[in-house]
């Protein structure tokens, strides 16, 4: 009598990972934020070669002209003109070529000012966080008496007593609050990371607490760094936009707040110059939403729940 075998075939089981176009990178907050970003970046590098950023001198170009396709009756207003298509403001500066010069300068205080501030928490945090004790102690301390006072508070009274005001003191002066976050943030994260498996091996071979920190540990925060710098380049973008609006910023240098600053002085929205301060804010609002699009996209790709992958 002969038995009949059947083949039972297992149920497939979807594999994640094996796409090559399946990767944790190819996040579409992510990539979405990265190229508005560089499409800013762009236009501050190739911009001075289409149009002449000296036009955002005092006095380069004629006054009260609105954006070229806009017809407007209003008193004091000039007549529209494709010379100067996004218009010009009551100092005689071009529009466009502000946004050109500007628009960069205010990006990197954010870059300069989080840059300095990581590298203060980076510090900070893996020290706190890997030696414990009296170290943690002072550190966390340190750092929770300093997020507690009220920067922009402080920065007002300091900027108002800086002579002369550049991009880069600008950004050193908000730098001075900007690290507390990352060292508390990366405190957490190490006091976690220290027990791992990994890093009791490495302790157990005789690597040095420098080689740990900076060798085992800090490459499995990038992703966490990532994030927490976007997050504060916009934070400080927005205290320099702030202070820049008080008029306590850079006065010879074309940047966004500062070009508020003087369409405030100069009534420009009771004038109905709308274009004075609406471009610098819709700059403003292009590069929140690009930092905040990638801060996002990097929370998702270093934290498999959030972008709804099983780990």
């Amino acid at each position: 009598m002969s038995v009949s075998t059947e083949t039972v075939t297992a149920p497939a089981v979807r594999t994640a990972g094996l796409n090559r176009w399946d990767s944790p990178w190819l996040n579409t907050k992510f990539l979405v934020g990265l190229s508005m970003l560089l499409a800013v970046v762009l236009i501050g590098v190739v911009g001075p070669f289409f149009w002449d950023t000296t036009l955002a001198r005092v006095a380069s170009s004629p006054l009260n002209l609105p954006p070229a396709w806009v017809e407007t009756d209003l008193p004091g207003i000039g007549k529209p003109t494709w010379e100067h298509p996004l218009g010009t403001e009551s100092n005689g500066r071009d529009m466009l070529a502000v946004l050109i010069v500007g628009t960069p300068r205010s990006l990197r205080v954010g870059l300069i000012a989080a840059g300095v501030g990581m590298l203060v928490g980076v510090i900070l945090g893996f020290s706190a966080g890997f030696m414990g004790g009296w170290v943690d102690n002072v550190i966390r301390t340190l750092s929770d008496s300093v997020i507690t006072i009220p920067s922009l508070a402080v920065l007002i009274v300091i900027s108002a007593y800086v002579r002369t005001v550049s991009v880069e003191n600008m950004a050193l002066l908000l730098a001075i609050f900007a690290w507390p976050g990352p060292t508390r943030l990366l405190r957490s994260q190490v006091l976690s990371m220290r027990e791992r498996g990994y890093v009791q091996m490495a302790r157990l071979s005789g690597a040095s607490t420098f080689a740990i920190m900076f060798k085992e540990i800090l490459p499995n925060l990038l992703p966490y760094l990532a994030s927490s710098f976007t997050g504060n380049v916009s934070a400080a973008i927005l205290a320099a936009t702030g202070l820049e609006a008080l008029g306590l910023g850079p006065t010879r240098i074309p940047t966004l707040g500062m070009t508020i600053f003087y369409a405030l002085r100069a009534a420009a929205i009771l004038r109905g110059m709308w274009w004075w301060w609406g471009f610098p804010i819709a700059a403003l609002i292009i590069i929140f939403t690009s930092l905040f699009l990638i801060t996002i996209g990097l929370d998702e790709i270093a934290n498999p729940r959030l972008r709804g992958v099983k780990a």
